[in-house]
Formats: C-alpha cells, sequence, structure tokens
C-alpha cells in the first residue's frame, strides 16, 4: 500500500475507486466497506484508494477535544487498512480551514480533480463538506454533473450486529472486551513502551512491566484485570494485565501493568503490544497482600483457561 501523507502529493491514477472516512478502529462495518471497495477495483482494473483526515475533526473542532478516545493511532490504522488489500491511503491533514470547505468544493476539487475518481463508494450515514452538509442523497441529486457513479453500503449490511465505533468504544470502557472483539473482528490491542515501577508485583512472585502509551488520546479499556496476549517484537506470551490505581497498595496513579507468564527478561524501553482477551474481574481494594497474592493465583488461573479457547 502507497501511504500519501498530503493531497498535493497525490498522483493521479487511472480507473481511482475511492471511498472516505474517519474508520477509527476499522471494524467491521468499515471492513465491510473497504471489501468492497478492493472488490470494485479489481472489477474496473483500476487502484482503491482511501480517504481519511488526521487528525480526527473532533480533536480540531471540539471545544474538549480529551473526551474523545480513540481505537487506533493513525499508524495502527494505515496497518488495518493494509491488511484489507487498498492500494492508496490519502491522509488529508485536517484543519479548521479545511472543515470551512463545503461538500461541492470537497467533490469537485478532491474527488473529481485530484483524484479522478470513477466510482465512489460510502457508508450509508457517512458525511462530508462543512457542517457534513454532504451525504448519499447529496451525491445523486448530482450524480449527472459530476459524473462519477456512486455505491452506497446500506444500513443493513453495516448495522447487523449494532456495529460503531462509538459502541466499541463504551464496551471498552465497561470492561467489556468480547463485546469489543466481537465488533472489530480482532481483540482489541495497545502498545507502549515498558518503563520503570515500584516492583511490588515482583517482591509477591508477580512482577510485571509497567507500560506507558505515548498517545494520550488512545483508549485504555475500564479498570480491572484481563486475561491478555503479549507481543514483543515477533515474540508473543500469555499473561494478565491490571489497569487501575492498586487501591491495596494505595496507589496514586492509574498504571497499565502486565504479567507475562514464563517470563524472565529484562525489557525496560521495550514496545509491548497487547491484546485484550477476556475481563478476569474489576479491580478491588483487598484488605491485605496476602489476599492480594491469593486473587493473583486464581486470575493466572482464569486466564490460562481463557487464552487456552
Amino acid at each position: 500500500m502507497i501511504l500519501v501523507d498530503n493531497i498535493e502529493e497525490f498522483e493521479c491514477v487511472d480507473h481511482s475507486i475511492v471511498t472516505s472516512g474517519t474508520f477509527d478502529g476499522v471494524h467491521v462495518g468499515h471492513q465491510k466497506i473497504l471489501r468492497q471497495l478492493v472488490e470494485t477495483a479489481k472489477l474496473h482494473k483500476g487502484q482503491s484508494i482511501v480517504i481519511t483526515l488526521w487528525p480526527h475533526p473532533r480533536f480540531v473542532l471540539n471545544r474538549d477535544p480529551e473526551s474523545l478516545k480513540l481505537l487506533s493511532t493513525f499508524e495502527e490504522k494505515a496497518a488495518l487498512i493494509e491488511e484489507m488489500g487498498v492500494d492508496i491511503l490519502l491522509k488529508i491533514p485536517f484543519t479548521k480551514g479545511f472543515s470551512e470547505l463545503s461538500s461541492r468544493s470537497f467533490i469537485q476539487d478532491i474527488i473529481i480533480k485530484k483524484l479522478n475518481t470513477e466510482v465512489l463508494i460510502i457508508g450509508y450515514d457517512h458525511r462530508f463538506g462543512k457542517n457534513r452538509e454532504g451525504g448519499f442523497d447529496y451525491l445523486m441529486n448530482n450524480a449527472n454533473e459530476f459524473g462519477f457513479e456512486v455505491k452506497e453500503i446500506p444500513r443493513e449490511d453495516i448495522d447487523h450486529a449494532g456495529v460503531s465505533s462509538t459502541r466499541i468504544r463504551n464496551a471498552l470502557a465497561a470492561g467489556e472486551v468480547h463485546i469489543a472483539t466481537e465488533l472489530l473482528g480482532r481483540h482489541y490491542s495497545l502498545s507502549g513502551f515498558v518503563k520503570d515501577g515500584d516492583r511490588i508485583g515482583r517482591s509477591i512472585g508477580f512482577p510485571t512491566a509497567n507500560i506507558d502509551v505515548p498517545e494520550s488520546y488512545k483508549l485504555t479499556p475500564g479498570d480491572g484485570a484481563y486475561a491478555v496476549y503479549i507481543h514483543l517484537g515477533n515474540e508473543k506470551f500469555q499473561g494478565m494485565l491490571n489497569i487501575g490505581l492498586r487501591p491495596t497498595v494505595s496507589g496514586q496513579e492509574r498504571r497499565i501493568e502486565v504479567n507475562i507468564f514464563n517470563f524472565d527478561r529484562e525489557i525496560y524501553n521495550k514496545r509491548l503490544t497487547i491484546e485484550f482477551v477476556q475481563l478476569l474481574r474489576k479491580e478491588k481494594k483487598f484488605d491485605s497482600i496476602e489476599l492480594l497474592k491469593d486473587q493473583l493465583n486464581q486470575d493466572k488461573l482464569q486466564a490460562l483457561d481463557a487464552l487456552s479457547l
């Protein structure tokens, strides 16, 4: 896949088959659109092109951008789109100036003049242009003038499972990672670097890697203990992870700590990717370290069961 960082760098191709959207998380609804895009491009012997805006429009236009947490970083989104077989990913920088672009200007200046679009594929609820004024009806009403074919992915094809990025975010915030797995078509994941911790876990037989996620906008699931897979480079391990304040040891800040099973290596500053498989329990305060240790032994057994499925 070719990544084009700016519309001005785009080199026109023959038979452009195009779709547009934020595609946060690239969930199963997005995948339906992308499969249709790739299949249509093959039929037309053309190039499949995805337009996406970055940063997310709400980060630029929302007075409280911290209120939005995303399911994917741009790099994660690009990798997932590439896995779908897309030829070109066009990243358009979203600015307040770009937000003033009318739907007509978006179509004429980008979809027609820049991309020479032959077929435009959009989801039933996709909106574009200033104040999200453009949509499928607008495109169909002006189809003769625009001169390209429009294909809509209908609601029943996308929403048959009630899938949306918002529903996935809500499920993860509640710790319901099994719902996120169903709607994403894969386990939810996040990546971060191992930083030094207070080593309390090591003292009770459960050493943990303290994970720092550099992208503050990346969604972290709700507080609790989880069965997880851990990726270190090309290696994959099983483990359990805790998110929360660690009330039993009077923790003062929210942390992400992972215990990697059958693992004894120094990995400070290494990058780990975590896949969330199952919520084991919500975070709670135990009356003693010994009771916490007993619970961790139970958590490990439950995690091993979940990861063996």
